[in-house]
């Protein structure tokens, strides 16, 4: 039996959440076919299968928080275990019934992360809607089961009429307003208002199991009870809950601090502007500022390594790679992944762009693996894509820094005691009090500045 265990998804991840088994116990797996699917505050993702060979045994439900190298199933690299294997679903039955009432998996939220199909004992045993609707995602599966929602009666926006997330998104959202003025309006004037009732967009479906309801949502401030509820409530996602927690871990663990430089872009501009027509036709993806930025960064740190080191109690590691993070914002604002590109100092602007555009691109659709989003020293997060001219960003632990890159925009400098029409963005780098001084900080930002500024590497 080869064991199964949950994998490391970045530096400073000791845990990960089982969202959902792609495989039961009897099933054939295939070396590198997804077995399960894991949610951290970096990467929802599914991990591969170490082995071919037979779906042994669970032994870490769905829903189940556990830490890094926990064993959470095994696999049989023989096909005799199909008996045993059959035998071991027996128990997992129940388990799982059990954890479904657990915060974690019983959010129905739009941006959570795909999850199984409820097993047989937790569906009514009426005719299923969801089944008879055609083909269907996971994701949208579990949402109208989790809503009760008669598919049937929605309208799919998808290819071929296929109902999405954000058809369901819409049906749920109209049917959670609607009590709302009723509410209000049977509500006695001289009467406190009613305790805000629990939204219908994030009720489970009942199930023919004897099972708890979820837990009522935390009795607001006292400054706001007995209001008119404002809106719908519902508990966050696995990875936006990581996401807080890592967050705060940052802020109680690091003392940040931001400075801010204004660095003129017109020189990168105008090369871009020329460039970036044959650009896309010769390599296929976009030239952005973002390459030109990144490597300005990876020249400075390496002129810098305090800024690509990271703190281990009393001790200071230099990173000997440059492995630079790159923070993307999943669609619909369903969190925050901050895949790395390693060796970052090795590649030139169209090995950059590249890398860049294809992590993007596979961390919006999941499909990220566990490796691309640990071991980065140094990250950047570009809010200027955004609009947003600066903004102190976050350190991205273990790091000691990070580069936000606000919005290119033109605007009227003195130059050489003249008005001149330039492009120029800021630079916010916040980095860790602990480890590098104000100074240190302000040298190394110059440097990118200069870069940029003083650009002279061809694109083409």
């Amino acid at each position: 039996m080869i064991d199964i265990v949950m994998p490391q998804m970045g530096e400073s991840i000791v845990e990960g959440t089982l969202t959902k088994w792609l495989k039961k116990p009897g099933d054939r797996v295939e070396r590198d076919e997804p077995l399960f699917e894991i949610s951290t505050d970096k990467v929802d993702t599914e991990i591969p299968s170490p082995v071919a060979g037979t779906m042994g045994e669970i032994l870490v439900q769905e829903g189940a928080t556990v830490g890094i190298n926990t064993v959470v199933g095994r696999i049989s690299d023989g096909a005799k275990v199909n008996g045993s294997g059959t035998q071991a679903a027996v128990p997992a039955t129940p388990s799982v019934a059990q954890a479904a009432p657990a915060p974690v998996a019983a959010a129905p939220t739009p941006d959570a992360t795909p999850a199984a199909d409820p097993p047989a004992v937790n569906a009514a045993p009426a005719a299923d809607p969801v089944t008879e609707a055609g083909p269907l995602s996971p994701l949208v599966r579990k949402m109208a089961r989790e809503n009760n929602i008669d598919l049937n009666q929605i309208r799919g926006s998808g290819a071929g009429g296929r109902i999405t997330k954000q058809d369901l998104e819409d049906y749920l959202n109209g049917r959670a307003a609607q009590p709302a003025p009723r509410a209000e309006a049977t509500a006695p004037a001289t009467q406190p208002a009613p305790a805000p009732p629990q939204p219908q967009a994030i009720v489970p479906a009942q199930s023919t199991m004897n099972v708890p309801p979820p837990p009522a949502p935390a009795e607001p401030p006292a400054q706001f009870r007995g209001q008119a509820p404002a809106g719908r409530v519902e508990p966050m996602t696995i990875m936006r809950q990581k996401i807080a927690e890592h967050m705060v871990f940052s802020k109680r663990t690091s003392v940040h601090v931001t400075t801010v430089h204004k660095v003129d872009m017109t020189r990168i501009a105008k090369l871009r502007a020329k460039a970036k027509d044959e650009f896309q036709t010769r390599y296929g993806f976009s030239l952005t500022f973002l390459p030109f930025v990144a490597r300005a960064t990876t020249a400075a740190l390496q002129q810098f390594p305090i800024l690509n080191a990271s703190i281990d109690g009393t001790n200071i590691i230099y990173h000997r790679d440059i492995n630079l993070g790159i923070a993307v914002a999943l669609d619909g604002g369903n969190g925050l992944i901050v895949p790395v590109i390693r060796n970052a100092d090795e590649k030139n602007v169209v090995g950059l762009q590249r890398s860049i555009a294809d992590l993007a691109s596979r961390a919006r659709s999941r499909q990220l693996r566990p490796d691309e989003v640990q071991g980065g020293t140094f990250s950047i997060t570009n809010f200027g894509s955004f609009g947003s001219i600066f903004a102190t960003p976050v350190i991205n632990q273990p790091q000691v820094a990070i580069l936000g890159v606000g919005a290119v925009e033109k605007v009227p400098v003195v130059l050489d005691d003249a008005i001149a029409i330039r492009s120029q963005a800021h630079l916010a780098l916040t980095f860790d009090h602990r480890l590098v001084d104000g100074a240190m900080g302000d040298q190394f930002t110059q440097k990118v500045k200069s870069i940029l500024e003083n650009w002279s590497e061809e694109v083409l």
